[in-house]
Order: structure tokens, then sequence, then C-alpha cells
């Protein structure tokens, strides 16, 4: 068998692909030997001439994230996020594949990868077949993948039917596999695309609002809208705290920045609070330490649900504004509530006396500063149900935009 050089020579590629043979193609990763990944015959070829086990599954090279519904059921929001963000890249997505799919493509698995691969000339052929390509890297089972048509060659020259030479790869390395077909989803191979990006995107993808508003006014049933919406809830001062009681870095950097301020071995925070709440200046610094660590922890949580699957969280913050957390919200909404009413309120939550409760009221920022900052206000000023419907009509307001 003669392989032939296909470069210039696209429709006859696609017509020997058609017809059942196997064609090496570039992307920007590492060279691939592609067929038809409709044709079992064809996909049967592959695993024989790279001597590959046929218990791995192969992935499909398509034109974009319109495969998804063509080729794979039960498709997360994940999936359209990651496709519209890297691809045309190295990402494979794997999701829960159709039974239009050979069972030799899947290796008798549930699931398929899917990449859209950047290279002018591959996808150039991919938009002249009607069939996705079964493509792994193009070397026998165990050797270098490779990187130019040259070292396909030594490999399969006279094994396969031919080759399109689209140059030296860019990236030389294989493309990143996450696994969207279950939750928590899980990167199964590091690529050329690191798993901290792909995760990034997932987390942006999220519909984030920042809850703030003064003590009294009514922000634990605007969250437990959010929950009843089945959002994430992540309260910083609730963080601030736990990180407080277990997060050694953080201790040992107050502990730096106020020396005995913090006693050795324990966790008492007395004396640190009243040299910070007597003085601004060591208030700031104290903020500046601890936001870098709930910021840390936010991350953190916000990464987990988004691998989990979720879309909506709510980050409740006093100092949502002053603490930088407001920069990663979609919107940020003030919850305000009549100053009687806060009173009131904090008498009967917290047993304290009329005077505390205006004191500490009176400490914190005033209505017009959330008028000012916020994207919305809601006033908590009648009924609970009248304000959870105000709540949940914001929410929704938001998440459409």
């Amino acid at each position: 068998m003669e392989t032939l050089n296909l470069s210039e020579k696209t429709a006859q590629a696609a017509e020997i692909l058609k017809a059942g043979g196997l064609v090496a193609v570039p992307t920007e990763t590492v060279y691939g030997l592609a067929a038809n990944g409709f044709d079992e015959r064809a996909v049967s070829r592959i695993y024989e001439v790279k001597g590959r086990p046929e218990v791995k599954p192969l992935s499909l090279m398509v034109q974009g994230a319109e495969a998804f519904e063509l080729l794979c059921r039960e498709v997360p929001k994940a999936a359209y996020v990651l496709a519209d963000i890297f691809w045309p890249g190295p990402l494979t997505i794997v999701l829960k594949a159709k039974k239009t799919i050979p069972d030799i493509v899947r290796a008798g698995g549930e699931t398929v990868g899917l990449r859209c691969p950047d290279h002018p000339q591959l996808r150039e052929l991919l938009e002249t077949v009607d069939f996705p390509l079964a493509a792994p890297s193009a070397n026998p089972s165990g050797e270098k993948s490779p990187v130019s048509a040259q070292e396909v060659l030594k490999y399969f020259n006279g094994k396969i039917e031919g080759i399109i030479d689209g140059g030296e790869c860019v990236l030389g390395k294989e493309s990143t596999i996450i696994d969207l077909s279950k939750t928590p989803y899980t990167v199964m191979r590091e690529g050329a695309a690191s798993s901290k990006d792909v995760f990034l995107a997932l987390v942006s993808s999220l519909t984030i609002i920042g809850i703030t508003g003064g003590t009294g006014t009514g922000k634990t049933t605007a969250l437990n809208v959010i929950r009843e919406m089945g959002g994430l809830v992540i309260d910083a001062d609730e963080l601030y705290h736990t990180l407080l009681n277990e997060s050694e870095p953080m201790l040992e950097a107050l502990r730096a920045r106020f020396p005995g301020a913090i006693p050795e071995g324990t966790h008492d925070t007395k004396a640190l609070g009243q040299i910070v709440f007597s003085d601004p200046e060591e208030l700031r610094a104290l903020n500046a330490i601890t936001h870098k660590f709930v910021s840390e922890e936010i991350g953190r949580l916000l990464t987990d649900w988004a691998k989990n699957g979720g879309e909506l969280a709510a980050i409740d913050a006093i100092a949502l504004i002053e603490g930088g957390a407001a920069n990663i919200c979609k919107a940020t909404v003030g919850i305000m509530a009549p100053t009687e009413a806060r009173i009131t309120r904090l008498m009967q939550r917290e047993s304290i006396s009329r005077e505390y409760a205006e004191l500490r009221i009176s400490a914190q920022k005033p209505n017009s500063f959330f008028e000012e900052n916020c994207d919305y206000v809601v006033s908590n000023d009648s009924s609970q149900e009248s304000f959870k419907a105000k709540c949940k009509n914001v929410f929704e307001d938001i998440i459409g935009r």
C-alpha cells in the first residue's frame, strides 16, 4: 500500500475516509490517526495498526459544540461553557454517549470524548465529511506521539492510505481530557490546556450574587431564597471564624503583624479585637490579611461547586464591597430594613439591650451606602413572604441578564 500525500487534497482525503480508509491528520497538539467514527470496520483498523488495546476507548473529532446534541445525551451546561472558551483547541470533553456511536469507539462504555481541533487543514476536512473522526495519536501504542508528518511516516508508511502534512504541531502535547459525564467533574489527563484554567472557566460561568447589608436587615431570609433556588450560599463571616480556628497559615500571618495579640498555641483573638476595633489603621491591616485567606477559601468553595455542576451561588458579606468579593459577582444586592425593625430583630435574636442594638447598628454603613454601591437594593419593610418574593424576583432578574 502506498501512503499518499494529501496535503492539498482535502476532497481526496474525505473520499478515503468515507471508503473506510485511514488518514493521518495534523492538529495543534500531535498528529492523529483518523477514521470515520461511525464506521466500525474502519475504527477497528485504527486499533490494529496502532496495536492499541480495544479496552481503551477513542475520542471523536468534531466541528464544534453542535455535535453535543447529535452524539451525546444529558449534556450539562458546563460542556457548552468549556467548548465556548477552549474550542477549537486542546480540550477533550467526555460526556454520556448516544447509542449511535459504535460500541468499538466507546470500548463498550457509556461515554465518549469529543474534541474540536484547532488546525486549518483538519478543520477543512471536518467540514467536508458528514461524520466525526475517530483519531487517537498517530503512533504505535507506547511510542512517542508524533508532531510532524515525517514522524508519522516512520511509524506507518505503507500501512495507512494517506497523510495530510500540516507542518509541525504547535503544542506538541496531547489534549487535556475532562470528564463531564458525572459529578464531580474530573480531569482525566492533564495536557496542553491546564486543569486550573479549565476549572477557572467553570467558576467564571457561575452566576454569583453578592449579598450585603447591615445586621438585622434580613440577609438570612434572602440567602434562604438562594438555597431554595438550588444555589450555594457562602457566608464570609462564618468562613473568617472557621479560618481563625483552623487555618494555621492565617494565624501565623496575624501573629507576625500583631505580635503578642494571639498567644502561641491558642486561637484566642480577644486581645487582637481590642487592638483593631480601637484603631482604624490596625483594622485595615487586619482586613488586608484576612480578606486574602477568606478570598482563597471562597475560591475553593466555588471551584468545588462548579465541579459538582452548580450554576448559582451567593456570597454573604457585610464588607462585600470593601473586601473586594463584589468583583467576582455578577451583581450585588444590598438588603435594607427600617432601623426600628432591625433593633427589634437584634434584641430578640441575640438577647441584647436596645442600647447595645442601637450602638451596633449606628456603627455600620447607612442605607445610602448600599443604594450608591450595589446593583440592586431590596427593602425588607413588609411581611416576610413579600420580602422573599421581592428577593426572588431580583435574583431571577440577575440570572436572566
